[in-house]
């Protein structure tokens, strides 16, 4: 069924498909990801412009946050959320990224996002793996926009979107049941379109 999840790999869909670049590779988060993917979550830096860094259990983790991360688009030809890791295989899991249509049933538009651990925060990642993504929205996957959004002041989350090739769109206020510190200044989307990514890309 269309835009249905499912936690398991299509065997259609071999590792040697999955993005990848130099330094890093990413494939579908499982749930052995779990202790690693607690941990991310439970950063209080890493977590501060999405919930303020209030602690997750590991049972949340495995029982709501894992089926998310884990669910199948059709149009989005795999997960919605791609585990990152180094080509060498150090590190163990570094942190995830999305790649996820806004409607299930379309591949308009991608969001694009991505939490990473704070050990490897200034190293590129976040926008290295974001470039792969968004490159995999339009060559592979038909998207006609990628879009982000990030509260204003977080300023390198922001930076992240300037260097994956989107451009600032607009403010936004969300009307949030406990705004966190810095809510008050609202919220900004990036995207960047198909015309605008070809013409870049031809540089």
């Amino acid at each position: 069924m269309c835009g249905m999840s499912t936690p398991a790999r299509p065997p259609s869909h071999p590792p040697q498909s999955w993005p990848h670049s130099d330094r890093l590779r990413l494939r579908p988060l499982r749930a052995a990801d779990v202790p690693a993917l607690h941990a991310l979550h439970n950063d209080p830096e890493v977590m501060r412009y999405l919930t303020g860094g209030a602690p997750v259990s590991v049972e949340h983790v495995r029982t709501v946050e894992l089926p998310r991360l884990t669910r199948w688009f059709d149009a989005a030809d795999g997960p919605g959320f791609w585990g990152a890791e180094r080509r060498d295989g150090k590190g163990g899991l570094l942190g995830w990224f999305e790649l996820r249509p806004l409607d299930a049933n379309s591949a308009e538009v991608f969001e694009l996002g991505y939490r990473l651990r704070r050990e490897v925060w200034g190293r590129r990642y976040a926008s290295e793996g974001g470039r792969l993504l968004v490159r995999r929205a339009f060559e592979r996957l038909g998207a006609r926009r990628v879009t982000a959004n990030t509260m204003a002041v977080n300023t390198a989350s922001r930076r992240v979107m300037e260097r994956c090739g989107l451009r600032y769109l607009r403010s936004y206020a969300e009307d949030w049941p406990d705004p966190l510190p810095g809510s008050e200044h609202g919220e900004v989307e990036y995207v960047v379109d198909l015309a605008e990514w070809e013409a870049d890309v031809r540089g």
